[in-house]
């Protein structure tokens, strides 16, 4: 099979953007590098845009608007029936590239990166199918209609899956947009726009550019045509693109950090709660925005659950992400690596006990940005690892003495992103999941819902995405008085 890179430099893609239909030598010369985890070593090259590229992509964006927000329904479902077909096709042609330049496992990458973000785009399809674009009350039409162009930047833990929770809604209510992705993870959203070009959406509906944030993303944010830009990314991140978008008043969605609780309480089945708790943190290296990696137990069961917690966390296998053995691969990039290795490093000089783990390699993985799964107990809410965003595979095991200082410490961050509540009497678990300040809270690990809307409280961003309120996103509203 053809690798990702083959494809890519083939076609001529890695020096080019995306705009009005065309792939497009870049304005300036400035390139950016694709470093593969597993083994250091730069990979690639790609062209990196700066704000004439933003305002060719912008321009085309706003021309297309005016047909495309004017298209019916039916026929943009139609688009996105062929483009979820096209991904499916390609899918694993994306598993291999998200493992190239993120780290991910090959496994993971087939069974969760590329399949849910698939499910984004058949979401965003049947929504069309009876949305109620105008609705009658009174006398008054109330129209939902598409907020314009949209601006949407991207990060590099779930690449694929990021840029469908954005794109499809966005599409499917009529917008146009400009894509940013993360710099970091360029070459999966290089083969995106060619399968939005093969599945036919006309010029300049999707647009591409690869870029910094500095420059690309902030000339999007500030740009007087773009009507809306969402972001998902770190906090302090989502902070500047709201600042440089404040002096043009458009809207601003934002997905941003979390420090999520995984409350256990003290009828809970403590051998499931603490494995699959340990495995939901763990998933993607902990290289999620919602991972649960504040486990919070009952005092008397932490001893318990640091056995269970090890246990499980020995079981994993990290390693070479293109080999079925490994279950997880390597960190996605340098910075986060080292991050991580210093934040296990705080977590030892604060006094946590180290349950396993800890700072360094796996033994045996002499390069690559590999690190050992962590856990530590005996955690304090006013610890660095308890409140700060670690971003890897580190778990806190916070002890508490009553269900009531279970859902304080829960509360106890700047974030509100997301929750886990593990319990066998369903009304307590349901009390204390509604005394939880956070955007999505799951219960006793339920599957996956990609109708279930997602986002935060506090600093862990405002907007929803996923299901009928991910699309709303993209909506304003009109009001027509005497329309009926």
């Amino acid at each position: 099979m053809i690798t990702p890179l083959e494809h890519l430099s083939r076609n001529g893609r890695l020096g080019k953007f995306f705009i009005d239909g065309q792939w497009l030598e870049p304005k300036g010369s400035a390139k950016g590098v694709v470093v593969n985890p597993a083994t250091e070593e730069t990979v690639t090259q790609f062209a990196l845009g700066n704000g004439e590229d933003v305002d060719a992509a912008v321009s085309a964006a706003r021309r297309a608007f005016a047909t495309w927000s004017r298209t019916r329904p039916e026929y943009r479902a139609g688009l996105l029936d062929r483009l979820r077909t096209l991904l499916e096709a390609r899918s694993e042609l994306f598993a291999q590239c998200l493992s190239l330049e993120m780290g991910a496992a090959i496994g993971y990458a087939r069974s969760a990166q590329v399949p849910l973000a698939i499910a984004h785009v058949k979401v965003a399809r049947d929504l069309l199918e009876a949305f109620p674009f105008v609705k009658q009350r009174g006398h008054t039409a109330v129209a939902q209609e598409p907020i314009g162009v949209c601006a949407l930047i991207t990060p590099w833990n779930w690449p694929l899956y990021q840029i469908t929770a954005k794109v499809s809604p966005a599409l499917a209510a009529g917008c146009t947009v400009v894509l940013k992705p993360s710099e970091l993870s360029p070459l999966g959203a290089l083969l995106f726009a060619e399968t939005i070009e093969e599945a036919g959406f006309p010029n300049g509906v999707f647009n591409l550019v690869n870029g910094d944030g500095s420059c690309v993303g902030s000339a999007l944010a500030s740009h007087p045509d773009v009507d809306m830009i969402s972001i998902t990314g770190s906090t302090r991140a989502g902070i500047a693109v709201a600042q440089a978008a404040a002096p043009t008043v458009k809207r601003v969605a934002q997905e941003l950090g979390g420090k999520s609780p995984n409350v256990i309480l003290p009828d809970a089945d403590l051998d499931r709660a603490v494995a699959m708790g340990v495995a939901a943190a763990f998933r993607n290296l902990g290289q999620s925005c919602s991972a649960p990696t504040r486990m919070i137990v009952p005092r008397a069961m932490l001893s318990n659950s640091e056995s269970i917690a090890k246990r499980t966390a020995d079981e994993i296998v990290v390693g070479d992400p293109l080999s079925e053995a490994s279950t997880h691969g390597a960190i996605a990039n340098r910075a986060q690596f080292d991050r991580i290795q210093t934040m296990i490093g705080v977590g030892i000089a604060e006094g946590a006990t180290l349950v396993t783990g800890g700072e360094g390699r796996p033994a045996g993985l002499n390069a690559g940005f590999y690190v050992k799964p962590t856990i530590f107990s005996d955690v304090r809410t006013d610890m660095r690892i308890a409140q700060e965003e670690i971003f890897g595979p580190v778990l806190c095991l916070i002890p508490y003495d009553t269900v009531e200082e279970a859902i304080t410490i829960a509360n106890h961050t700047v974030y509100g992103l997301g929750a886990h509540v593990q319990g066998k009497n369903t009304d307590v678990v349901r009390d204390v999941a509604s005394r939880i300040r956070c955007g999505q809270v799951h219960l006793n690990y339920p599957a996956w819902d990609p109708h279930a809307p997602f986002g935060g409280f506090k600093q862990s961003g405002n907007g929803r995405e996923f299901g009928i309120e991910g699309m709303l996103e993209y909506l304003e509203v009109k009001s027509i008085l005497g329309y009926f």
